[in-house]
């Protein structure tokens, strides 16, 4: 007897704990649990922790309500001013009713991925290259409208999309950057046309300072010269300023002036004799010629004599 009291007891344990085994659940925390009764939906949503559900009737299913990052294909297109690219982008979502996420969808993931590919091509086609370029800020914002808009009945929250990558075609992107060089060469022309502009007011205005002084022209010769003269591996050709020659100039009538005043301070020359020669001048001449005569012999003829004439 009481062995049979004792099996049966083991027989009940047994089937306690085969039911309590199948019976029993535990739903993590960053889960709920949905139960379906005979496939009608219980109405309670079963929070984390153990749990229990009656075998053979009840079905539990667990809904992950973590963000969910679901990369979007990229979706070729083209834009508004017909320009063919290449687009993909990313989207964050997350559940935020289980229940939904189970009834209203029969994969809640691969709808909304459906949708994000969707809504990127319309996005694509609405807008213009630049936009896709520039402006992904306000295309984001656009992208999260679309999705959860349709997503908010599935129970899914779109938290963030965002564009990832915009592909152009090889002629776009040469004549893009065809575009760049040009806009910068033309930046760079007027940056340089303003600076030779204010370079010419300011050497204007040295100019006007150092006419008011001809030496600081002069100093500024001999320093560029300096600045020339350092390298030593070219020849430099010196012109004459006009300055110096303008001093020449203020010096030079000083000159004739002192040639005057030392003319005036030196001894007069001898007069020549004009006037009849004396007897004495006439015999010194003539025995000066005798004795020329008697020296080179009969080549030299006396000249003749006042008295014989």
């Amino acid at each position: 007897m009481i062995e049979e009291v004792l099996a049966a007891a083991a027989g009940a344990a047994a089937v306690i704990a085969v039911y309590a085994g199948a019976a029993s659940r535990v739903v993590k925390q960053y889960e709920r649990g949905v139960v379906f009764r005979f496939g009608r939906l219980r109405g309670e949503i079963r929070s984390p922790g153990f749990t229990t559900i009656i075998p053979f009737v009840d079905r539990l299913h667990k809904v992950n309500m973590q963000i969910v990052t679901m990369p979007v294909p990229a979706q070729e297109g083209i834009t508004r001013d017909n320009v063919t690219v290449r687009v993909d982008a990313v989207v964050y979502f997350k559940v935020v009713d289980a229940a939904d996420a189970l009834v209203r969808v029969e994969d809640y993931r691969f709808a909304v991925s459906q949708m994000a590919q969707t809504s990127l091509r319309s996005i694509i086609g609405k807008s213009d290259l630049d936009d896709l370029l520039s402006n992904r800020e306000q295309l984001n914002q656009g992208l999260e409208l679309m999705l959860d808009s349709p997503a908010m009945g599935w129970g899914v929250a779109i938290d963030r999309v965002e564009i990832k990558d915009v592909s152009l075609p090889e002629t776009m992107k040469r004549s893009m950057a065809r575009q760049a060089e040009a806009d910068r060469e033309r930046r760079a022309r007027v940056i340089n046309a303003d600076a030779e502009l204010q370079a010419s007011k300011k050497l204007a205005e040295a100019a006007g300072v150092m006419s008011a002084e001809p030496a600081a022209l002069q100093l500024r010769l001999l320093q560029t010269v300096m600045a020339v003269s350092a390298e030593k591996n070219s020849t430099l050709v010196l012109p004459i300023p006009v300055e110096l020659l303008r001093f020449l100039e203020r010096a030079t009538p000083a000159a004739p002036a002192r040639a005057e005043q030392a003319a005036a301070e030196a001894p007069a020359a001898p007069e020549p004799i004009t006037g009849p020669l004396s007897e004495a001048y006439l015999k010194g001449r003539a025995a000066a010629e005798e004795s020329v005569e008697d020296l080179t012999g009969t080549s030299v003829e006396p000249s003749p004599r006042e008295g014989d004439l």
